[in-house]
């Protein structure tokens, strides 16, 4: 993933690139060549993109990380409340625990739709098959957590018999 710093680099580098289509649009219209105006959209595209680029500078892109979390894949996402991730096999309660909070803090932002009773939330789940053919999606704990109230503290609710049952088919 690119870092704040390959962005400022590309920065200079389209900065360089820009100054160098202003020059030869200013040169287009010095000797009046008949495609100086398709330069001065050319100029004026690059002068875009170059500001787009610096901006992507300033923004830090990371990653929340929780000690404990494993990996997980976003399997739905509809924009707004609801999330579902999909966690190994073989995940224990407290793997389960930080790997909810960690896609909680790295899916929700400000910039999710949501009403005032209408928390977003993250569902956790993993697919067994107890017969060939069939796939049952066990659903393991969901994190809630609030953008509105100061605190934003991520509740996290854990189905322990679906854990247990979980437990019993994968035994470690």
């Amino acid at each position: 993933m690119p870092t704040t710093a390959d962005f400022l680099q590309a920065s200079e580098w389209f900065a360089i690139a820009t100054g160098v289509t202003i020059a030869f649009t200013v040169l287009c219209f010095i000797f009046k060549w008949g495609f100086r105006f398709r330069f001065v959209g050319v100029s004026s595209f690059m002068v875009v993109l170059t500001v787009s680029v610096f901006a992507l500078s300033l923004v830090p892109f990371t990653r929340t990380v929780v000690p404990g979390a494993v990996r997980y894949s976003l399997v739905f996402d509809n924009g707004a409340t609801h999330t579902v991730i999909a966690v190994p096999h073989q995940i224990t309660e407290s793997e389960l625990e930080a790997t909810l909070k960690q896609a909680a803090m790295n899916l929700f932002s400000y910039g999710r739709p949501t009403t005032e009773g209408d928390l977003p939330t993250v569902l956790a789940r993993t697919i067994i098959h107890p017969e060939p053919q069939i796939s049952e999606p066990i659903y393991l704990g969901k994190a809630e957590q609030s953008v509105y109230q100061e605190d934003r503290d991520i509740k996290v609710e854990i189905n322990q018999q679906q854990l247990n049952l979980l437990q019993t088919l994968n035994p470690s």
